[in-house]
């Protein structure tokens, strides 16, 4: 379970920095609010998981599948520059969350 909560602690982190962006430097308030809301509930969860997953793993892994998530979702959203070594550099990060999981003696 703690490896669920983790992914979507993950996957709301990567809402969180989309609303960076979204939020104009802070300075839209509905996007702030939620990029805000997003944050707090994220790091939250990620708390939750470290109970059972070893802090290291867990912060690798949270901050992992936002920096992935992220540079999918700016590519596809707000169309940032992709090229062959950039996605190179997110494989890595993935080889390394899921060698951090496969490594992990937790359930």
């Amino acid at each position: 379970m703690a490896w669920i909560i983790l992914c979507f602690a993950g996957l709301l982190e990567i809402g969180w920095a989309m609303g960076l962006k979204l939020s104009d430097g802070f300075t839209r308030l509905v996007p702030t609010v939620l990029t805000l809301a997003l944050a707090v509930f994220s790091i939250y969860l990620v708390g939750l998981s470290a109970r059972s997953i070893p802090v290291g793993t867990a912060y690798a892994v949270w901050a992992g599948i936002g920096a992935v998530g992220t540079v999918i979702f700016g590519i596809v959203i707000f169309a940032e520059p992709v090229s062959l070594m950039r996605m190179a550099c997110v494989g890595l990060i993935v080889a390394g969350i899921v060698g951090l999981k496969l490594v992990d003696g937790s359930a």
